[in-house]
Parts: C-alpha cells; sequence; structure tokens
C-alpha cells in the first residue's frame, strides 16, 4: 500500500508541474477527479515561522515534456533578503539570500501572478526582497499584491517563484520547464525565452 501511494503522490506532482504551463484551453485531463483528490492530498503548502514547507512523498516520476520531476520536501525562506546574481551553469542568473534560483513564469506577462493553487505548490512565491546585491538594478526591484493580499517580490516586472524540485542554491531544475519557466539575468530578463 505504500508504494501505491507513493506512486500516487508523485503522479499528482507530475501532474500539478505539468499543469504549471499549460492554458486551460490546452490542458489535458489524467486520471480525472482520482488524480485531482491524489494531487490535493500529496501537496501542501505549509507556512511556518519565516519559511515555506512544501512537502510531498518521496518518489520521482516523468512528467509531461520529458522532464523528470522528483517530489520530496522543500524548505525556501518566506522572505528572500536580498536579491542577488549568482555563477551557475546558465550563467548569473538571480538567486536569493541563500543562493536559491529565482523563477520567471511568462503567463505573468510581467504583471501579475497568474500562478496559483496547484501552481503555487510546484512553484512557491518568492516574498518581499530586502534590496539587490552588486550588479543588480534597485529601479527593478518591486513587489507585487497576491489575491490572497499577500506580498510576491517582483524584478522587472515580473513576479518571482522558487522551484520545489531545486534541492539545493544553485540548482535551476525548472528552467525551461514547459516552456514557460525561467531563471532571469541582471537585466531581469529570462534567460533563453528569445
Amino acid at each position: 500500500m505504500p508504494d501505491i501511494r507513493a506512486a500516487a503522490a508523485a503522479l499528482a506532482l507530475a501532474l500539478i508541474v505539468a499543469a504549471c504551463g499549460s492554458s486551460s484551453d490546452d490542458t489535458a485531463t489524467t486520471g480525472g477527479s482520482a488524480a485531482t483528490t491524489a494531487a490535493s492530498e500529496a501537496t501542501t503548502t505549509t507556512a511556518k515561522a519565516a519559511s515555506t514547507t512544501v512537502a510531498a512523498a518521496s518518489s520521482s516520476t516523468t512528467a509531461a515534456g520529458g522532464a523528470t520531476t522528483t517530489a520530496a520536501a522543500r524548505v525556501f525562506p518566506e522572505t528572500p533578503g536580498t536579491i542577488a546574481l549568482a555563477d551557475s551553469s546558465l550563467g548569473k542568473i538571480l538567486v536569493d539570500g541563500e543562493g536559491n534560483a529565482l523563477y520567471l513564469f511568462l503567463p505573468d506577462k510581467q504583471g501579475e501572478s497568474t500562478c496559483y493553487d496547484k501552481c503555487e505548490a510546484a512553484w512557491p512565491v518568492t516574498g518581499e526582497a530586502d534590496g539587490v546585491g552588486a550588479g543588480l538594478d534597485a529601479s527593478l526591484l518591486g513587489t507585487t499584491t497576491r489575491t490572497d493580499g499577500s506580498v510576491q517580490a517582483t524584478y522587472n516586472q515580473w513576479p518571482l517563484y522558487y522551484f520545489v524540485n531545486d534541492k539545493a542554491p544553485g540548482d535551476v531544475n525548472g528552467q525551461t520547464l514547459n516552456d514557460a519557466w525561467y531563471v532571469l539575468d541582471a537585466k531581469g530578463d529570462g534567460i533563453g525565452t528569445g
């Protein structure tokens, strides 16, 4: 029975990640309400003492588009501290004060966040930042207010997110996922978007 639960949790997270980046017109339905129920039971977001924990069963699966998705607990800071530039396999990218990669979501179109519910479970939001480090333009740092009233950091008007499958500072596992998620450069442009 535990193997079935782990497989269901992995499938649920794969469906969540696959859904982030699909419009409502092209989202495939897999498993109907059972998958929806498994997704809501497998992935929960809990704010706790200055950190956000996204928890799911520890397992891995292949998501739509061939991306391997591993579901496991990941803790991100509630507020990112100072946004900085760091070296990565993709060049210099925006990171939080702990070195975690920050992402933009193309459907946001440099405006208000469009990532909620299941999407937000896989892509936790980045809270309001304290400032920017060397090589970044402080005038590009801002915020947007989410529908629940919380504040999300923006850079070059892009709402900023973490990715639950980035297991350590410097990881960029969400890069190009569903052709919608990209890390940002110092100008606030998505690396590899065009």
